[in-house]
C-alpha cells in the first residue's frame, strides 16, 4: 500500500497503521503504550481510527516546530 492510496475504510489494523506511517511494529506498540496514538479494540483486534493517525500526524508536525518545511 502506498501512502497516496490510503483506503477509504475507517479502521486500521496494526500492520496497515505500520505502512501508512512508515514505523516498525514496536514503534507503533510503543505510541500505543504511551498514549501518543490511539487505538480500540473490536474482539481480539487492535484497531486504529483514521482519526488517530492523523491526530499523530499532527502531534508530530507539532513537535518539529519551525524545523517542519510545509513547501515539501
Amino acid at each position: 500500500m502506498k501512502f497516496d492510496e490510503v483506503p477509504p475504510w475507517r479502521l486500521f489494523r496494526v500492520s496497515e497503521a505500520m505502512v501508512l506511517l512508515s514505523m516498525s511494529r514496536s514503534v507503533i506498540y510503543e505510541q500505543l503504550r504511551s498514549g501518543r496514538l490511539c487505538s480500540v479494540h473490536q474482539g481480539r483486534a487492535r484497531l486504529i481510527p483514521a482519526s488517530a493517525i492523523a491526530d499523530y500526524v499532527q502531534l508530530l508536525t507539532d513537535e518539529t516546530g519551525d524545523r517542519y518545511d510545509r513547501s515539501a
